[in-house]
């Protein structure tokens, strides 16, 4: 068999609230492939789904050692977007692999699909609020307005500030260096309040200089200071900034 890996993503709703992204891997895992299904995984979290479930019905793993890709991915997935992330319908060779991986203390693995599906629909779906903003100097006054909103509807009076100051400095990073429409999420799985802000562009986040007539532009260096976590990731069509605060 060719050293070859295809990720199909199909995202279906399992009910009316709940969208699962279902990612179905099939060719062969090895050493050559691992880097490439990472990145493919790390866009479906880019998504953020309510959970995500990993098809492994048509894959081949050459060693066991590279299962570890879905344990780093586990890891990624419980920092933000702290969604549930299950294996399911692995072959009997593969689920071998996994019942002797570290992985395994990591992941739910099911027998099949279905059963994956009945345990992240059980989780629920996490509050959520987004808007659509343009790379428009007025976007950070908007993004705030989102941030109070959301901590007003979900009671949480302590982060309020925290919030608006961390979603204003990820939309003004997004408008001055990746200049495209903007799509913020905020979303509370306690114990944290996420916030995350997509973008067009795949350059990284940078920390920038401060803008002392806007609340925005005082870079990813307050929002190191303000945030438990943050980080980014790549996305199908750029990337998502995110910070997670103490709720």
């Amino acid at each position: 068999m060719p050293s070859r890996m295809e990720c199909q993503v199909n995202e279906r709703r399992v009910n009316e609230r709940l969208p699962v992204t279902v990612a179905r891997l099939s060719g062969v895992l090895d050493t050559s492939t691992t880097a490439a299904v990472r990145t493919r995984l790390q866009r479906c979290l880019a998504d953020q789904p309510e959970a995500l479930v990993i098809d492994l019905g048509g894959l081949t793993v050459r060693h066991p050692s590279t299962l570890a890709v879905f344990g780093a991915l586990a890891r990624q997935a419980a920092a933000w977007p702290a969604v549930p992330v299950l294996l399911c319908a692995p072959d009997h060779v593969t689920a071998q692999q996994l019942a002797g991986s570290p992985v395994r203390r990591l992941l739910p693995v099911r027998a099949t699909l279905d059963a994956a599906l009945r345990d992240a629909r059980s989780a629920g779906a996490a509050p959520r609020l987004r808007a659509r903003l343009q790379p428009v100097r007025d976007a950070c006054r908007q993004a705030r307005e989102l941030a109070t909103e959301a901590c007003g509807r979900w009671k949480l009076p302590e982060v309020a500030d925290a919030a608006r100051v961390v979603v204003s400095e990820l939309v003004a990073n997004g408008v001055r260096h990746a200049g495209t429409p903007l799509e913020v999420t905020l979303s509370l799985r306690q114990p944290y309040l996420h916030v995350a802000v997509h973008d067009g562009s795949v350059a990284a986040p940078r920390t920038v200089a401060p803008d002392l007539t806007d609340t925005g532009g005082r870079g990813i260096l307050l929002i190191r200071q303000l945030a438990r976590f943050w980080g980014s990731l790549p996305a199908a069509d750029g990337k998502v900034v995110w910070a997670s605060l103490a709720a």
